[in-house]
């Protein structure tokens, strides 16, 4: 039936309206034909500014029948300043025609400035809060090394309380040198050892490096071989062979030296 159809009807498979075959009549100028640009989906069904064009094609049409006639100079002045008036018309009209088309076009600018804008916030409040999730993390990483320290001092300051009284304990020697922060490794100045005045113990002094008189006298013992170095210049590669060929090297060779002659 009719309401099934239009229930279930596919609307992909809807086409154009159909438009018949047409004939124009001789000495006749029907209206519809200064709406042919007009088509299906382009113009139609027609709108408020479809109407608006079709008012005013109508509007140009009365007034090209309205014009006098080229008969007389009145009649030709006349003409020429509905002409111009229509001009000026046609012109205010594209004038009005360009604002509303530039007030369109800015307001989809501005959509799109604001779309933009809200993009940006977007990547902007991401980028702070990944910032302020590594901060966290890094608080985090801080607050638990302080603990591991506190825990550390903690131990040790128990360790200490255990010898509160200076009781003697025996020396070990194994345990000393296991730890190497202790006194066999790195010894305290408070105790009467100090590192800076021996110093010097471990700096070379020698005569032959640190005069001038040392530094001739290993000068002499140094061999000739040393200072003045012989090169000798290598021996030509043989490119002849015993049976008296000429090897592809030794063609070369003398091809190159021609060219350079």
């Amino acid at each position: 039936t009719l309401g099934t159809q239009t229930d279930y009807r596919d609307g992909e498979a809807q086409t154009d309206p159909y438009s018949p075959e047409y004939i124009v009549q001789s000495g006749s100028v029907p209206e519809i034909l200064t709406l042919a640009t007009l088509t299906w989906g382009r113009g139609l069904p027609a709108g408020q500014a479809e109407m608006e064009i079709i008012d005013r094609i109508r509007e140009k049409c009365a007034w090209e029948a309205a014009l006098p006639p080229m008969d007389s100079p009145s009649n030709i002045a006349k003409r020429l300043k509905m002409m111009e008036a229509m001009e000026r018309k046609e012109w205010a009209y594209r004038e009005e025609e360009i604002d509303k088309l530039q007030k369109v076009q800015l307001e989809v600018f501005k959509k799109l400035l604001q779309r933009r804008e809200e993009n940006q916030n977007e990547l902007d409040a991401m980028r702070l809060h990944n910032q302020w999730q590594n901060h966290q993390k890094a608080k985090e990483e801080k607050i638990r090394k302080i603990q591991r320290d506190c825990a550390l001092m903690l131990r040790k300051l128990i360790a200490k309380s255990k010898n509160l009284m200076g009781k003697l304990e025996r020396q070990d020697i194994i345990q000393e040198y296991n730890d190497f922060s202790s006194q066999t490794y790195a010894p305290l100045s408070r105790n009467g050892f100090f590192p800076d005045n021996s110093s010097d113990y471990y700096a070379v002094k020698n005569f032959y490096l640190n005069t001038f008189a040392g530094l001739c006298e290993l000068e002499k013992t140094v061999p000739d071989s040393v200072s003045q170095l012989k090169i000798k210049a290598p021996k030509p590669k043989c490119t002849i062979t015993k049976t008296g060929y000429i090897k592809k090297s030794g063609r070369l060779d003398a091809v190159l030296a021609q060219v350079h002659q």
